[in-house]
């Protein structure tokens, strides 16, 4: 897939779950952290303005966040984007996790990983909320496109 959709970088949800881990075991305290991640999301393919709109947007948020999410070849691809700078890096780690993989991978990759990586403490509750809903509305995307697809198959 191309942008705005991203392509993963790890192999694996849990693979890239430990790069984030790596990633931010590298700074000392949360302010370098918060910089990192907001750099993240500064990195996000651009999301076309024209999905920046009620269908895409993802509910729970305190900032504004669109979400889309496309099947491609048994794999779902997401793209994202906020109005908000660290939620943008929010929707980045998320799509670092998720997008690229199968609908079942997702699934499997519970975003327990978040309170784990301390992201979940360090965050204001609406923000913590906010990132929950994200991490919720790609996993019903995916049951949806796993439904979906076992329906269409006749299992």
């Amino acid at each position: 897939m191309t942008a705005p959709f991203v392509d993963p970088s790890e192999p694996t949800a849990a693979a890239a779950i430990a790069a984030i881990g790596e990633d931010l075991d590298v700074f000392d305290d949360w302010m370098d952290r918060y910089q990192f991640i907001i750099d993240l999301g500064r990195k996000l393919p651009v999301f076309p303005p024209a999905w920046m709109d009620d269908p895409h947007r993802v509910p729970g948020c305190q900032s504004k966040v669109w979400m889309q999410a496309e099947a491609h070849d048994g794999r779902l691809f997401l793209a994202g984007a906020s109005d908000a700078a660290i939620v943008s890096g929010l929707v980045a780690l998320l799509l670092r996790v998720y997008s690229g993989r199968t609908p079942a991978e997702i699934l499997a990759t519970d975003p327990v990983f978040l309170k784990d990586l301390g992201l979940l403490e360090a965050l204001s509750t609406n923000r913590g909320n906010g990132i929950a809903s994200m991490a919720r509305a790609i996993r019903e995307r995916a049951a949806h496109v796993a439904t979906n697809d076992v329906a269409a198959n006749g299992a």
